[in-house]
């Protein structure tokens, strides 16, 4: 693809560490081993919540960017959230990034008793949330009446660092949740569409259906599309000189019946196979759909570092 991105790669966490020192550890690997950030997911069923860790990361390092990977829109008001993002930009010296999505994990809602609401009122309301937070970070009061939300004369304070605000991630798997993206984020990130019950379909897993994926963010970004930064949330990374067999026992233990050893291979989400092998899916990806930035499980941080240390910035 011309006039490409150069790499950038992010690692994510959900799990949270026994100690201060071991978080202190974790966050400062992640920064030598290359990765541009360090992200928190938002869990009621994670060990550690995003925004109190997250002002932790950015106080045990120096230069490692730290996001939400992402706030779910349910757990929080845009205005609050809004302040609180504010808040973490400013602290962290203008290294917060802003990861929002809809919500999706059912467990999460039914351990605390909020409704699980269909996802077409989870997305509308996300839509929502986003114009109010983006008032907030650039008007000196926000008033919004919609559908989900009422805000009158709120003053808009403190303001992020990063003007007009802290780059704005939204994710996803279907085509709604990626219009509100296209339309919306700065940064789109690419997954396989989860079912209702959480549960993913194997044919979400290819090539095919990520090209789906990237052409509804285009037709929904018009021209902004080039300015869009498109990332992807990967799965395992196995590094091996036998990429063929590792497929082959993938297979067997994989967790979706009917998978073969070539779905696995062409399975874009999966990394397998030497670093230079991994270096040139990599490549492909950024070729044929303009992905640039992609993450990676604290899990898989170490066996994608050599890969990281190769292609970032590149």
């Amino acid at each position: 693809m011309a006039n490409a991105r150069p790499f950038r790669f992010g690692v994510a966490d959900g799990d949270g560490v026994p100690s201060r020192e071991a978080w202190a550890t974790l966050v400062r690997r992640a920064e030598d081993l290359g990765y541009a950030t360090f992200l928190i997911a938002d869990h009621y069923v994670n060990a550690f919540p995003p925004i109190s860790s997250l002002m932790a990361a950015a106080d045990v390092s120096s230069a490692i960017r730290i996001g939400s990977f992402v706030f779910d829109n349910d757990f929080r008001h845009p205005a609050q959230l809004a302040k609180e993002v504010a808040t973490l930009d400013l602290l962290s010296g203008g290294r917060f990034e802003l990861g929002i999505g809809a919500g999706w994990h059912q467990p999460d809602y039914e351990q605390v008793g909020l409704p699980f609401d269909p996802a077409r009122v989870r997305i509308d309301r996300l839509a929502e949330a986003v114009t109010i937070l983006k008032q907030f970070f650039t008007q000196e009061t926000v008033t919004f009446s919609g559908a989900h939300y009422t805000v009158t004369d709120l003053q808009a304070f403190p303001k992020p660092l990063q003007r007009p605000y802290p780059p704005l991630f939204i994710g996803g798997g279907g085509q709604r949740v990626l219009t509100v993206a296209g339309r919306e984020a700065d940064i789109v990130g690419f997954l396989p569409r989860a079912k209702d019950d959480g549960s993913f379909d194997a044919a979400e897993r290819t090539e095919a259906a990520l090209a789906q994926k990237v052409k509804w963010v285009q037709e929904a970004a018009g021209e902004r599309f080039a300015a869009i930064e498109l990332s992807q949330l990967m799965g395992t990374v196995i590094v091996t000189s036998d990429r063929q067999q590792a497929a082959e026992q993938r297979a067997r233990e994989g967790d979706l019946p009917g998978v073969t050893t070539e779905h696995i291979l062409a399975n874009p989400y999966l990394l397998i196979g030497t670093v230079e092998q991994i270096g040139e899916q990599l490549h492909r990806l950024r070729e044929l759909f303009g992905i640039s930035y992609f993450v990676v499980t604290v899990d898989e941080m170490e066996a994608l570092a050599p890969v990281v240390a190769r292609l970032a910035g590149a």
